[in-house]
């Protein structure tokens, strides 16, 4: 099997380094490469049920802020979350949420394979400069990292590192949490993969490693562990 380099990427995760000693198996999606699994013998899939992080640093992401970002994103055939702090999937599995009444954050499906994130980001600069939208692109992809923590074990693993409540019971799907995560600042959101209970974790770029050391740590009495995204597609695949 060819190994892929995932130096060779138009973007690199901050974490490739620790991949790469984890023997992590990369793949490729379009330009970027992300961890598929790791070579340890472990099922990831029975993992990731269970308590797993996952590194998805490298797949699209943007964000638009401004006073005209909620129609201008309307217009594009986006479905917005009713309030502020809330997520709503897409049709084609991108996730929009709403920061504020005037920011958007939009992440890609997992899969990769919608082309909305790129689109978005080139049709908002060429709106602005010819129409003066009110709208303002946020790269996202540059200033935050994107973690997701998956399994049934994980908002009790949250409560050692976080102070909001985020037990499904309290913390429901879609909701969103500005919060300090390992007191670093972070976006917490809720998006299940399958019948797994998961979270997003986006926090700034720059404590991209310390947070996931800190998560790691937080979950060792779980025998939690990193898994690639292969883990998270099959649970998304078996609901």
């Amino acid at each position: 099997m060819t190994t892929l380099d995932p130096t060779k990427g138009i973007r690199r995760s901050q974490l490739y380094r620790r991949h790469i000693n984890n023997s992590a198996v990369f793949k490729q999606m379009g330009a970027h490469f992300i961890v598929s699994h790791y070579d340890n013998g472990n099922s990831e899939k029975i993992q990731a049920r269970s308590m797993a992080i996952c590194d998805l640093s490298t797949l699209p992401r943007t964000g638009f802020k401004g006073a005209g970002s909620p129609k201008w994103a309307e217009s594009q055939g986006l479905k917005l979350p009713n309030s502020a702090n809330m997520a709503a999937i897409q049709p084609n599995g991108c996730l929009v949420a709403k920061l504020s009444d005037q920011e958007l954050l939009i992440l890609s499906d997992i899969f990769s394979e919608s082309p909305q994130v790129a689109t978005l980001t080139k049709k908002s600069t060429q709106d602005h400069a010819e129409n003066d939208t009110q709208t303002y692109f946020l790269p996202r992809g540059d200033s935050h990292c994107w973690l997701a923590v998956t399994g049934d074990q994980a908002a009790e693993m949250f409560s050692k590192v976080c102070g909001v409540d985020l037990r499904p019971h309290k913390f429901g799907l879609g909701h969103i949490a500005q919060t300090s995560v390992a007191k670093t600042n972070a976006i917490v959101i809720r998006q299940d993969l399958g019948q797994t209970l998961s979270y997003f974790i986006l926090c700034d770029i720059s404590a991209t490693e310390f947070m996931w050391d800190c998560l790691l740590d937080a979950m060792q009495e779980y025998a939690g562990s990193p898994v690639g995204i292969h883990a998270l597609e099959q649970l998304v695949a078996s609901q």
